[in-house]
């Protein structure tokens, strides 16, 4: 069996659930197919709900600072139901000899903050007359060189909670490229960022963002995107190949064919698929896999009002945070209950998910008893292996995949990447990466990369 269709996007995760929203959107009735290999859409976006407890298998919301995410809430309907956790009402921690210490959330908490001592916060400074290294640097050695050595702690702290990383692997081109643009462009960060001051006018920036989930969990927005797709689930591609100008996926549930075609796959995923069109300079990336243990206390348990915690290497902690989840958003436990959920292994702890669910919560729980004042034992504890891991663009592969995946859209007419990992790892990376994906299908070319944001780091 074969079908013919105008676009076909492989891959129902939410790279190709928000092509196919805003294809639809710029071209209403145009003619497309989702396959997906999987049982169910969404990829790593799925919760977990169990004796009133819900959670997370992979992503825990999404700042409300992007045009195209906003807009995807928007047009769903999605904005009303949103629970949003704003991030200048919430203190969020970082441990520090042993402690959680706050950190500083502006320029009056930074000067007196004892992450950093007197000399550490003046070199801070020293941004302004440190000429920019043009070679690929990591995150690591870009922090201390244009910062110095004491912010490091800080800076593993953002690279764990964001990517489970190790920020002396990842590259500072592809986790922060607008950072890095403006670091080029200006020959230091903070002249760089006085100058987009003075391009905007001067403007103070906004209030900080808001953290957004919903009442049942992340999969809400699955759920929504999904429905009255043409998703074809347990579809699972075998090849993808080009013939008379027309693209041909070959599934076990038969051919497929379309002048374009979205890859929208974690990038280790798509990487094999690609391989007979144009083999790529590495056979795949890195990846950091964790495990997500789920505490439910009661709440006679007094967590510290906040996000939750980040633990630095050097600190030599077993689980590398906490969210301390009732706190951000409600109804994440039944009453009378609170809801902890601790990250255990990432890229520099692998070994660590090897032990068993009762090595691991007695582990976890002797580790967060330093740091929590814990009262009592969990009422509730459950251990979440999600089967993927997150996409680690280090030094040394991101350039080269970065100009082969240029190189691989240019020499196929119709061909579009997008997903885990090839833009960002965030909700919003991959939501802006699809609207832009989704108007160069429709335009018939293939999309302009666009400028690189300036994100700042909120850890």
């Amino acid at each position: 069996m074969e079908e013919s269709h105008q676009v076909i996007i492989i891959g129902g995760g939410l790279s190709g659930l928000a092509t196919a929203h805003f294809l639809n959107k710029q071209r209403p009735g145009i003619d497309l197919v989702l396959l997906e290999g999987g049982s169910r859409p969404g990829g790593a976006v799925r919760s977990f709900s169990e004796e009133g407890f819900l959670a997370e298998w992979g992503p825990h919301g999404f700042l409300d600072n992007i045009d195209e995410s906003r807009e995807l809430l928007a047009d769903t309907g999605l904005d009303r139901e949103a629970q949003r956790a704003p991030l200048g009402k919430f203190l969020r921690y970082v441990c520090h000899r042993g402690r959680l210490v706050a950190l500083p959330q502006g320029p009056q908490q930074l000067l007196t903050t004892p992450l950093l001592s007197p000399l550490g916060k003046l070199r801070l400074l020293g941004d302004l007359w440190i000429r920019p290294v043009t070679d690929e640097q990591s995150l690591g050695q870009w922090a201390a060189h244009r910062f110095g050595a004491e912010v490091l702690p800080l800076v593993d702290a953002a690279a764990t909670g964001t990517f489970a990383g190790d920020y002396q692997r990842l590259s500072i081109d592809a986790v922060m490229p607008g950072v890095r643009k403006l670091e080029m462009e200006a020959g230091s960060l903070l002249r760089g960022l006085r100058n987009k001051k003075k391009a905007a006018g001067g403007k103070k920036p906004g209030q900080m963002p808001s953290m957004v989930s919903f009442p049942q969990g992340m999969e809400r927005l699955i759920d929504t995107l999904a429905a009255g797709k043409p998703l074809r689930t347990g579809t699972k591609v075998q090849a993808v190949g080009r013939e008379h100008g027309q693209w041909r996926v070959t599934t076990t549930a038969g051919a497929f064919t379309a002048p374009a075609l979205v890859v929208a796959l974690p990038v280790n995923a798509a990487l094999p698929l690609l391989t007979p069109l144009s083999p790529p300079p590495v056979p795949e990336v890195p990846e950091a896999k964790i495990a997500n243990l789920l505490l439910g206390f009661s709440d006679r348990v007094k967590i510290p009002y906040g996000f939750g915690y980040l633990a630095p290497e050097r600190e030599n902690r077993f689980a590398m945070g906490a969210m301390f989840s009732t706190h951000m958003f409600p109804g994440r436990a039944p009453a009378g209950k609170v809801l902890i959920e601790v990250l255990v292994g990432g890229r520099r702890h692998p070994e660590r998910l090897q032990l068993s669910d009762e090595e691991l919560l007695a582990k976890t729980l002797a580790d967060l008893g330093e740091l929590l004042p814990l009262s009592e034992p969990p009422c509730y504890s459950k251990v979440l292996r999600p089967a993927g891991g997150i996409p680690q663009m280090e030094v040394g592969s991101h350039r080269l995949l970065t100009d082969w995946r240029r190189q691989c859209e240019q020499t196929h007419p119709g061909l579009h990447l997008c997903g885990f990992g090839w833009d960002g790892i965030g909700i919003n990376d991959m939501v802006k990466a699809a609207k832009r994906v989704a108007a160069g299908v429709a335009a018939g070319h293939a999309a302009p990369q666009g400028e690189a944001p300036v994100k700042p780091v909120y850890f």
